[in-house]
């Protein structure tokens, strides 16, 4: 028997659009944008400095969600979300190495039904554009359970096509990084959302309804961005962690974002104040915040495409568009970060790090991995 909890999920579509439901002619479009490792402070309308118009523009005429959870990891969120059940239940209890027992497996079980398998044949149009990790080496592919067309990573962790773990596949064959189909020099967050647009485009001129299910890798590490790019964040940072997350609190508060009885949880022991970081260190740091809010910026960036050629193929009005990430910040690589190569190259390896991180949870304590309160 496959658990079919997924319609808990579809009622709360109904309860949000129920009138789209009147008729099948009137079936809304589905999008789902899933980010990776994004701390929940990380977007303007969250209390960022960092710009994200589209994002805020989404969230100004919408809902943002207040009573919202993710696992901590990639693997069990994607699980979760693309069945409906709790991640043990879909067999990715953790990540994608076989752990010995049913919840465990590393890959989705056959006692699920992923939402493409569900929408597919209620009329849906289902594509999937970027990183999956819920076990495509150990043969769950996107492919094979349920979407009609897909351009992904197996694991996703680059940007460039020269980035040393970029392996692409479309719709189950696997390219070559300078395939033609693919533009030059291309960039994953582009990259996802072009294709993203091509099967809507698909699934227009089949006259159905469309899911696409679009998953960026930004801002996983390794932090890649285009250098002009990150040249824009430079010297934003030299405030340092303390002055930044202060600011963050305080715009959450203005916004009424979260109940002023919370206080912002304490700066971890093993987190240097910045007063005490030398002046060298504090370069540096303030160029990998930088890199990590160019990536953040060019997401919201994709999403503005994407909303853009809704507009412009004139079926935003009916797509239902949720956006979530998959962790909190991530304090991997611990609190001096990491700065290995040039991160306007593929070949380079770079992490927030915890110090960066505490701010990126603002007003939250601890990082990706860590389930509680």
């Amino acid at each position: 028997m496959r658990f079919r909890m997924f319609s808990l999920l579809v009622a709360v579509v109904c309860g949000v659009s129920l009138a789209a439901f009147a008729a099948p002619a009137s079936k809304p479009n589905i999008v789902v944008i899933l980010v990776d490792d994004m701390g929940f402070s990380d977007l303007g309308c969250y209390g960022s400095e960092i710009p994200t118009p589209n994002l805020d523009a989404l969230a100004k005429g919408g809902v943002k969600f207040t009573q919202f959870y993710n696992t901590g990891r990639c693997c069990p969120t994607r699980a979760a979300l693309l069945t409906g059940l709790y991640s043990h239940q879909a067999g990715v209890g953790h990540m994608t190495g076989n752990g010995g027992a049913p919840g465990y497996q590393g890959f989705l079980n056959d006692q699920c039904v992923t939402i493409a398998e569900v929408l597919k044949p209620a009329g849906y149009f289902t594509a999937l554009s970027g990183k999956w990790h819920v076990g495509q080496e150990h043969g769950a592919t996107p492919w094979g359970r349920g979407f009609d067309r897909s351009l992904n990573a197996a694991s996703g962790g680059f940007y460039f096509p020269d980035s040393p773990r970029a392996k692409l596949f479309l719709n189950g064959e696997a390219l070559a990084n300078d395939d033609p189909r693919l533009p030059k020099g291309w960039y994953t967050t582009d990259l996802w959302t072009s294709y993203g647009l091509m099967f809507i485009d698909e699934a227009l001129a089949e006259k159905k309804p469309f899911y696409l299910h679009l998953c960026y890798n930004a801002p996983h590490f390794p932090l890649q961005a285009p250098e002009e790019e990150i040249a824009k964040f430079r010297g934003r940072y030299k405030a340092g962690w303390g002055a930044t997350r202060d600011a963050r609190y305080a715009k959450q508060l203005e916004i009424g974002l979260i109940d002023k009885a919370w206080a912002k949880s304490p700066r971890p022991e093993d987190v240097q104040a910045w007063k005490d970081v030398s002046a060298e260190e504090q370069e540096r740091f303030d160029h990998l915040m930088a890199t990590y809010a160019a990536v953040v910026h060019h997401m919201d960036k994709g999403v503005g495409d994407l909303v853009a050629g809704l507009k412009q193929r004139g079926v935003l009005d009916n797509t239902l568009i949720l956006f979530m990430s998959d962790n909190g910040g991530n304090a991997e690589a611990g609190p001096k970060g990491k700065t290995v190569g040039d991160p306007s190259k593929g070949p380079s390896d770079w992490f927030c790090g915890m110090s960066w991180a505490f701010v990126e949870n603002t007003p939250f304590r601890l990082f990706k991995h860590f389930n509680h309160e």
